[in-house]
């Protein structure tokens, strides 16, 4: 009875280091999937996605084609050569066009392009930071899927002791047949409850390994952390509101520079009508007359004249772009503002939450554990054991979950925190 009574003062502690992130002596989460590879930190869990994750690949893709974009809006036109026969003398004629666009056009083009590459280089580190709460939020979910399928195994192992227990003193004499079918009917449950888990657990790991690159056809992935690893409080500060660094949030960042790209694109459009001005000059030789000997020079302007089309279909249509990116840039400001003061709210709740939560541990374990030895003397119903022990269980369930939030708050305030230095021309 001692030895029993001990295992599960044991296992009760070891459930309290899980979850509230002390490391424990021994392998951890040893009742799950054991590992292939080495021990994965969140850390580098998020930096093995931002390097070789398939969605930070295609966000950096989509920048490096703005820089391109850039050096293209920034080139200069190449000049053409035009050479003709003509029957009228002179018969041979050579003639350069050399087109004007830097004169009229390129600056307003260069300024659109590395506008619209700052929201590029901007959408890459809003991608890059979603990408990075992805991680972190589903290796919090690992974790927490991990805690919980090492309290359900721990349960379903208590559950068999008890129901052990309670066999034997039937034989006794000091229990009834009831007391032996309800411990068998709490057996059964704790066993199906942690099939379930660990289920749950395996579904967890491979989500992350899908977001990784790794192959999800089996589980070879090992966590190095536990959920709410480091103190709740310290999460972004939980105590003092979680309050977000001073800065614009990468989504309104965005908003902003394809704002300021669909302002420029305006003014280049009214500028396009002038596309077309040319200088234009060669020579022209050859009289079989002899009239006119050696080379006569040529020289002209091509000038675009806008009678019938002002652009005005393509102005009104870079309007309606800037309008729209106005529109988006409000309701990201709008947005961004209510996410970080619910999230700020909720990770208040959930840092007071996970403090009851630890003393309720305390009080419900202590509870459970005197309930089966008050049963172990004879002195307490086993019905009543059962619900000391539920208690227990829910209690250490409510804390991993609690945990859980506030490490995705915390998560997502640092999200919102995040800043860039868009590179230079």
């Amino acid at each position: 009875m001692q030895r029993f009574l001990f295992r599960r003062v044991a296992a009760g502690l070891a459930l309290l280091a899980v979850a509230a992130g002390i490391p424990r002596n021994g392998r951890a989460q040893d009742t799950v999937a054991a590992p292939t590879t080495q021990p994965l930190t969140r850390g580098a869990a998020v930096d093995l996605a931002l390097s070789q994750g398939s969605q930070a690949a295609l966000a950096a893709a989509t920048a490096r084609a703005s820089d391109a974009s850039l050096a293209r809006a920034g080139a200069f036109a190449n000049p053409t050569l035009n050479t003709s026969y003509s029957k009228a003398v002179p018969q041979y004629h050579a003639i350069v066009n050399l087109p004007l666009d830097f004169l009229t056009a390129r600056s307003l083009r260069v300024a659109s392009a590395r506008s619209a590459r700052s929201a590029a280089h901007e959408q890459l580190a809003l991608d890059r930071a979603l990408v990075a709460l992805l991680v972190d939020t589903l290796y919090t979910r690992a974790t927490t899927a991990a805690a919980h399928a090492t309290l359900s195994k721990r349960d379903a192992i208590d559950a068999d002791s008890l129901l052990v227990m309670a066999r034997i003193r039937q034989e006794a004499g000091d229990a009834s047949e009831l007391d032996v079918e309800l411990a068998r009917v709490n057996a059964g449950q704790a066993d199906n409850a942690a099939a379930a888990d660990s289920l749950a657990y395996t579904a967890a790991l491979l989500d992350l390994q899908s977001v990784l690159g790794f192959p999800t056809q089996a589980v070879t992935l090992v966590l190095a952390d536990s959920v709410g690893t480091g103190p709740v409080d310290s999460l972004a500060s939980a105590r003092g509101g979680g309050r977000v660094s001073s800065g614009t949030a990468l989504s309104v960042a965005v908003a902003e520079q394809e704002l300021d790209a669909a302002d420029r694109s305006i003014a280049l459009e009214r500028r396009s009508i002038w596309n077309g001005l040319s200088l234009t000059a060669g020579v022209e030789n050859h009289d079989p007359t002899g009239a006119e000997r050696g080379l006569l020079p040529t020289v002209g302007v091509s000038i675009p004249l806008p009678l019938l089309n002002q652009g005005h279909g393509d102005i009104a249509v870079a309007e309606a772009t800037r309008d729209h990116a106005r529109a988006a840039l409000e309701l990201a400001r709008r947005e961004s503002a209510a996410a970080v003061s619910q999230t700020q709210r909720a990770l208040q709740g959930a840092a007071a939450r996970v403090a009851r939560d630890r003393t309720l541990v305390t009080s419900a374990e202590h509870v459970a554990r005197m309930a089966l030895r008050a049963y172990a003397e004879g002195a307490y119903a086993l019905a009543a054991v059962l619900e000391a022990q539920h208690n227990a269980r829910a209690a250490l369930a409510q804390l991993i979950d609690d945990t859980a939030t506030a490490a995705n708050a915390a998560a997502v305030l640092r999200f919102y925190a995040t800043t860039i230095t868009v590179p230079g021309p």
